[in-house]
């Protein structure tokens, strides 16, 4: 990991990414140890975590997690998801984070002198090579070692540095992590997908 003590460092996490990347390698992510990993590495400024959230329910149940984080130095950006019908009937819930995410980095970048964005999604290499030609270093976290692979090979050609997700599990990895079962069917009958990109709905909830 080339990250320098001077640099001043953000981290930039897309919630939902990140979860279908650890749960393909199968180990959960000890948000505290992540935190202080980075801690460790350079100046960290900031600690974005972005997820979208099933306002219109009783219980949503990635609550506790984003509560968690809230109070345990992540700054949250959280929105509304959108239900919408597809063309055979079917209830959709989206929640792309993509542009909140973007937004921020371009914000951020003035005062940064490294950013590190865990994600795999392609669309991000713009965004990477925009903020490079500000001067500063981008850092991606995602795998390849999962079938198929989580990452775009466009946005890790483009940073300047890709992490792999496997190498680092045993510092970010939660200790003792007793699965709790997946309510794949529960979501189901609102409408989730597996391209619903909104996957950590179902076990990330846990925290402690």
């Amino acid at each position: 990991m080339q990250i320098y003590k001077q640099e001043n460092v953000a981290l930039f996490i897309d919630g939902s990414n990140l979860y279908a990347a650890a749960r393909s390698l199968g180990f959960d992510i000890d948000y505290k140890r992540l935190l202080g990993l980075f801690q460790d590495q350079g100046r960290l400024i900031r600690a974005f975590y972005y997820t979208a959230l099933l306002e219109d329910q009783e219980y949503s149940p990635i609550r506790p997690l984003v509560d968690w984080l809230d109070y345990n130095g992540y700054t949250m950006v959280t929105k509304p998801t959108k239900e919408f019908t597809d063309a055979e009937g079917r209830r959709k819930i989206k929640g792309n984070m993509d542009i909140e995410l973007a937004i921020d980095v371009m914000e951020m970048a003035p005062h940064l002198d490294h950013i590190v964005i865990f994600s795999g999604d392609g669309d991000f290499r713009r965004l990477v090579e925009a903020v490079q030609r500000k001067g500063v270093r981008v850092t991606v976290v995602s795998t390849i070692a999962s079938q198929p692979p989580m990452i775009a090979d466009e946005l890790r050609r483009q940073a300047d540095e890709f992490i792999e997700l496997q190498d680092i599990r045993d510092e970010i990895g939660r200790r003792s992590a007793p699965r709790r079962p997946e309510r794949v069917e529960e979501y189901a009958e609102v409408g989730f997908a597996d391209d619903d990109n909104i996957e950590e709905y179902e076990e990330e909830s846990s925290v402690a």
